[in-house]
């Protein structure tokens, strides 16, 4: 276990924002977590759970508990003709496990490939790219709760995933703490490339296999996203709206060319990268904080932000958005005050 006052969490947030924490601790396994949560000294702070910190906006120095885990591990329960079950440790690397299913043939994961942060906040987020979501593939989640420190294994139905939504950002947030994720890949995968991205970046290559699938998701992130190591940045900022068919027809006669994905309950996605972008604020930088040149879904610290200004910058995006669309666009990123 690491434990370490007053500590800096610039390592801890891909936007690369110098807050510290007053404590934080790093526990290798489950028992460890339940000793810092049964620890009356560490129950007299307020707590919060991290993973690699890519879908987080510190706004000051947090004056309590953060936590991180280190649980790793890839190990097959279950394995079948079809399938194969993988218990993943909350710790490791989304992008790795990835990279662990393609190598292996297996499938079911490869269009989420070099999506930042941990496998835990991926059961959190629901991550989700290129027609795949982390619920298409989840059998079971395992948790600790915070307040008793016991353990509970929630199966996929009672997770309740939606569009970058599961209960544990809903009705059970910050309640429980993810330490193993199962999920269930195909050993006989079927591809799909749908997106014209990714249609376009792989129409000269001789055969799609999940490497070549992979590879195309990795070569269009890297085009269109910054490399959080370089320029911080959470990824998405927003998540994508929906509006009901009568609004969206309403719209389409003033933005003809407005793209749009129709949904199954009747309601219609709209990008929010194009509601930003029409609104003006692709590659524009105010202060310290900016809209990414490639991709107006990203905002970046261009050096020296603080969270206090890229929130303001967001905000800003959100208010212009709904005045000229009608639309309320909501943050993909969690906010830490």
């Amino acid at each position: 276990m690491k434990i370490e006052e007053n500590y800096s969490l610039e390592r801890h947030n891909t936007f690369h924002l110098n807050v510290k924490t007053r404590w934080f601790m790093e526990y290798n396994n489950e028992e460890e977590l339940v000793r810092i949560l049964k620890d009356e000294y560490v129950s007299s702070f307020e707590k919060v759970h991290i993973g690699s910190g890519s879908n987080l906006l510190f706004l000051h120095d947090y004056r309590g508990v953060v936590m991180h885990s280190a649980i790793k591990g890839m190990a097959i329960v279950d394995e079948d003709d079809e399938n194969v079950s993988i218990r993943v440790g909350a710790g490791e690397l989304w992008d790795d496990l990835v990279a662990f299913a393609v190598k292996n043939g297996w499938g079911g994961i490869e269009n989420l490939s070099l999506i930042p942060g941990e496998v835990g906040a991926a059961a959190i987020q629901n991550i989700g790219a290129y027609g795949a979501e982390f619920k298409d593939v989840v059998q079971a989640v395992e948790t600790v709760e915070i307040e008793t420190a016991s353990k509970r294994i929630f199966p996929i139905e009672d997770c309740k995933y939606g569009y970058r939504s599961s209960v544990f950002k809903n009705e059970l947030n910050d309640k429980y703490i993810v330490t193993y994720v199962i999920v269930r890949l195909n050993k006989r995968p079927r591809i799909a490339i749908e997106y014209a991205d990714l249609k376009a970046e792989l129409a000269a290559c001789n055969e799609i296999n999940l490497a070549a699938v992979r590879k195309a998701v990795i070569d269009v992130r890297t085009r269109k996203l910054p490399d959080p190591e370089t320029m911080g940045n959470a990824g998405s900022f927003f998540m994508n709206p929906t509006i009901s068919e009568r609004h969206y027809n309403l719209l389409k006669e003033q933005y003809p060319s407005m793209p749009s994905y129709p949904l199954s309950d009747g309601r219609v996605k709209i990008p929010a990268a194009w509601l930003i972008e029409q609104c003006g604020f692709k590659g524009k930088a105010f202060g310290q904080a900016g809209v990414y040149e490639h991709q107006a879904l990203v905002l970046v610290n261009l050096g020296g932000a603080e969270g206090t200004e890229i929130a303001l910058l967001a905000e800003t995006i959100r208010e212009t958005v709904s005045q000229r669309f009608g639309i309320q666009i909501e943050p993909e990123v969690k906010y830490i005050s």
